[in-house]
């Protein structure tokens, strides 16, 4: 049995069923409790071709994948920060630790990692990259492919691969940090990174307004786009504003940081561009709200995606594709809910017509969540040229000959 095989290299203690959701991601799952055992266990499965594939808290995996790989490998064990440097601003940590864990230990210096995943203390860093995960705070601090500047992951072969450094300017080599993120580990088992962290504002306010079409929510929002630097911009549809009070009507949510000064100049400038409607909240109400907003559930709905435009053409997309929203209407990016959908035709539909309104406004689609009756009709991610693609399988090929990397759940099956 492949639960034996693997106890026998790694260890029985470590080696375990999958439990709630991983079950949708692994059928065994294997947690190392070092670089040296997942060396090893990558090693066993490149001999026999067994799929593996890193787990978080299964998040991602367990919503797309349409057959659980052979073995998840778990990397609760490999949960350490191995060097901080308040002065340098740059944090070196194991992939297991979470971005909830990491920013609670750099909180004492004032600094964090800028970075809003839904759930953050569900999200570990090798799940942030690998996934690409991203909340409101992109608008202003980037994504992890921005703060990201050292990776280390175990590739084909077992072998422990490392790119870039622990300082910021670091140009040797080729950019394994981007060909990793955003790689669904299609290309090895990410163990460590090193990031950049920044520090945190001395004060957070959200300025939230309602209104009746989503039309005005999004042309007060690009008012408010043009005139300030927002740490986020959001705009929300009916579904999701209950929790905010605001039941029935379309959201603006526009989040503001800095020193007392700078926040009554934005929070004047706010309420002056429109003509005084807007509810400002300060300290942990302010708070409270945004961490409502960036842990918005589009999972539990039958089919929900992701699509990407020109911010200027978000408003005409969402519209046209329908369904409940986030929106991060200074990004340009959109989480779209679909509650309805019934059969696997309905969503593949769906999914087809709200893809080709991305294309017509230059922009692309991903589904990030499917029930899993759904999953065999749908593609999950936008098919590139035919170059790129091309490209993308040689990567694959170079880096993951044996095809045992997260198997067939990334762009064109790969």
């Amino acid at each position: 049995m492949l639960a034996e095989r693997v106890t026998h290299q790694i260890g029985g203690d470590r080696v375990r069923a999958p439990i709630g959701r991983e079950a949708n991601a692994a059928r065994v799952v294997v947690e190392p409790a070092s670089v040296e055992e997942i060396c090893e266990l990558v090693r066993l499965c490149e001999t026999d071709r067994i799929s593996l594939a890193a787990l978080g808290a299964s998040r991602t995996l367990a919503q797309i994948r349409r057959l659980p790989v052979e073995v998840g490998v778990s990397l609760k064990r490999l949960a350490k920060i191995v060097a901080y440097e308040p002065d340098d601003m740059t944090i070196v940590a194991e992939a297991g630790i979470t971005v909830g864990e990491l920013n609670s230990a750099t909180a004492a210096s004032r600094q964090r990692l800028p970075v809003d995943p839904c759930n953050p203390a569900l999200t570990t860093l090798g799940a942030l990259i690998s996934a690409s995960h991203a909340g409101p705070l992109r608008l202003s601090e980037g994504t992890a492919r921005d703060l990201l500047i050292g990776i280390r992951f175990v590739g084909h072969g077992g072998a422990l691969i490392h790119g870039g450094g622990r300082v910021v300017k670091n140009v040797a080599g080729y950019d394994l940090m981007k060909v990793m993120g955003g790689a669904y580990g299609t290309l090895g088992i990410v163990t460590e990174a090193t990031f950049k962290v920044r520090p945190i504002s001395p004060q957070y306010c959200l300025a939230i307004i309602p209104y009746d079409r989503a039309a005005d929510a999004f042309e007060a929002a690009s008012k408010l786009h043009d005139a300030l630097p927002l740490s986020h911009l959001e705009v929300l549809s009916p579904e999701f504003t209950s929790a905010l009070g605001a039941a029935d009507k379309f959201l603006l949510l526009a989040g503001f940081s800095g020193t007392p000064l700078e926040i009554g100049y934005q929070a004047g400038k706010i309420r002056d561009l429109l003509k005084g409607r807007a509810e400002i909240l300060e300290g942990e109400n302010a708070r409270a709200s945004y961490e409502r907003v960036r842990d918005l559930d589009f999972c539990s709905a039958p089919l929900s995606v992701q699509l990407s435009v020109p911010p200027a053409r978000l408003a005409r997309v969402i519209e046209a594709c329908g369904g409940e929203f986030r929106a991060h209407a200074g990004s340009g990016v959109a989480q779209l809910a679909f509650a309805n959908e019934s059969s696997a035709e309905s969503a593949r539909t769906t999914v087809h017509r709200c893809r080709a309104i991305a294309h017509s406004e230059h922009g692309n689609l991903r589904v990030f969540a499917a029930a899993p009756e759904f999953r065999d009709r749908l593609e999950f991610f936008d098919t590139p040229n035919d170059g790129a693609l091309a490209l993308m399988r040689k990567l694959k090929a170079s880096f993951d000959p044996s095809g045992i990397f997260n198997p067939r759940c990334f762009v064109g099956g790969i």
